[in-house]
Formats: C-alpha cells, sequence, structure tokens
C-alpha cells in the first residue's frame, strides 16, 4: 500500500459531493481524515489519485460506492441505552402516553440506527415498562444512510462486550445466546426484532413519504454532520411528523436554536412538540 496524496481542489469536490448528495457539511479541517479513510479504498480498487476515484464515485449508478463514501468518512459510534437522562424522563413520560392510546398502537422513528442498538434499546425498555407489553401493535422505522450498518442492525447480533453494561435479567429477556467459534455471541429475539422495520433511507434527499404520525422520534447524533441550513430544514421535517406534544429526541452535543415556535425544549435534548 503506497500513499497517495489527497490535493486540495480534489478535497473540495468531494466537499461539494457530499454536501449535495446527503448533507454532510466536510470542514476543511477535516481533510487529513478524508485521506486516511479513503485511501484503503484507492489501493483496494488500484486508483493512483483520488481524482479517479471521485470520477468512479460521482459516475457509480448503483449507489453503492457513495453508501461506501460515506460509511467511511462518518463514524458510526452508539450503543445500548445511550442517554441515560433520557430514558428516565421517558419512564416518566410513559403514563401519558398509555393514557392517549386507546388502540393499544404505538408508532416511533428512529432516525440514523445505524447499528441497531437504538431501535432495540426502545423496544426493550417498552418491553420492561410498558404494561401487557405484548398486546400492544408496536412499530418501529429504523433508518440508516448506511447499508453496511443496516446489514449488522438487522442481524442484530452483539458482542457479549456490547451488552454487558445491560441488566441480566432484560439480556435473558432479549437475547438469545450462541457460541460463535468459541465466542459467545448475543442475537436480539426474533419477538422483538419483527416490530422493528429497517430501511435505507438519506434524512436530506429522500421525500418524507410518511401518511401517518409518529408518537416519538429519535435523531442522536445525526445532525452534527449537517450545517445550519440542512439543520434548520430537517426540524422542520420532523414537527410535522410529530402530533402536540409528542418527543424528539436528539443527542447531547445537539442543541436546537430554531423552531421554538413549534418545539419547547424540555432538558437533555429532549424537544416537545407545541
Amino acid at each position: 500500500m503506497y500513499e497517495i496524496e489527497l490535493k486540495p481542489e480534489e478535497f473540495k469536490l468531494f466537499r461539494t459531493y457530499i454536501y449535495e448528495k446527503v448533507g454532510i457539511s466536510i470542514s476543511e479541517e477535516k481533510q487529513t481524515l478524508v485521506k486516511g479513510r479513503l485511501s484503503k479504498r484507492l489501493n483496494e480498487l488500484e486508483l493512483k489519485s483520488f481524482k479517479e476515484y471521485y470520477n468512479r464515485l460521482v459516475s457509480d449508478t448503483t449507489g453503492d460506492e457513495l453508501l461506501f463514501f460515506v460509511s467511511a468518512i462518518s463514524t458510526n459510534v452508539t450503543s445500548f441505552f445511550r442517554e441515560e437522562t433520557q430514558w428516565k424522563w421517558l419512564q416518566g413520560y410513559l403514563p401519558e402516553l398509555i393514557s392517549s392510546k386507546r388502540d393499544k398502537k404505538i408508532r416511533i422513528w428512529s432516525a440514523g440506527c445505524s447499528s441497531g442498538e437504538e431501535p432495540y434499546t426502545i423496544l426493550m425498555f417498552l418491553q420492561n415498562y410498558l404494561p401487557d407489553f405484548e398486546s400492544w401493535d408496536i412499530k418501529i422505522l429504523a433508518t440508516d444512510i448506511s447499508s453496511k450498518v443496516l446489514k449488522c442492525a438487522i442481524e442484530g447480533c452483539y458482542e457479549s462486550t456490547q451488552i454487558e453494561q445491560l441488566p441480566k435479567n432484560m439480556v435473558m429477556q432479549s437475547f438469545e445466546k450462541f457460541d460463535a467459534k468459541n465466542e459467545m455471541k448475543y442475537q436480539i429475539k426474533s419477538a422483538l426484532k419483527k416490530r422493528v422495520l429497517f430501511r435505507l433511507y438519506n434524512l436530506v434527499t429522500d421525500e418524507f413519504f410518511f401518511k401517518n404520525k409518529f408518537d416519538m422520534i429519535f435523531c442522536r447524533n445525526v445532525m452534527i454532520y449537517f450545517d445550519d441550513k440542512t439543520r434548520h430544514q430537517l426540524v422542520g421535517r420532523f414537527a410535522q411528523l410529530l402530533p402536540k406534544g409528542s418527543p424528539l429526541f436528539l443527542g447531547s452535543s445537539e442543541s436546537l436554536t430554531t423552531h421554538k415556535e413549534t418545539l419547547k425544549l424540555l432538558g437533555s435534548s429532549i424537544y416537545q412538540k407545541l
């Protein structure tokens, strides 16, 4: 593997392309990161310059190379029950949600679901705190722009280190344990898995085709990659899909300075539709 120089003009091409296609805004400071993460790919494809790779990227009609590119430059860091204060808040909010649901139907969107920990956490939470969980019609739409992480999410298989922080009774209730090449793995039980619909989806360029509203939306640590304009547009679209009083969960490093007429901050990056 030999080192290939990423020229400023090539980096500018990548920045423009990813912004137009996905809404991800790459700062000038990320040139070294982009070079580092794409160099291996150039060698795999036996390309001699980043310009050659750019040409390949924009001419790929399958969209596969764009998905690879997005996965390479974005960071999919997630875990079960991250943002602990949000789950504590949700525990207090649940009775209000239950009382408003005569049809016992709950619809949730996990936008930017990565490798599945978030939608499965939502189900484990509801399984523990929702009375008569099995009798409820619960569906979670879990979307991501990366086919690679979605494949992991659909499989729902995790290392022992990924579930070690979970209570033992929750692990027994929600996972099947099996031995994979002398290493214990944990797979989400099919009864939970069937309540999640995984879809490849671009939050910026794909149409918001949803007919019905969601009882809550999770979009955590996704908008850190977007500029203010893209973030503003996306939050506005989320707000339209939430009934009055319903929550929108963002990541702890994300906050809104706009949409104050439609969304109220409750704390811990939890916003409520007014």
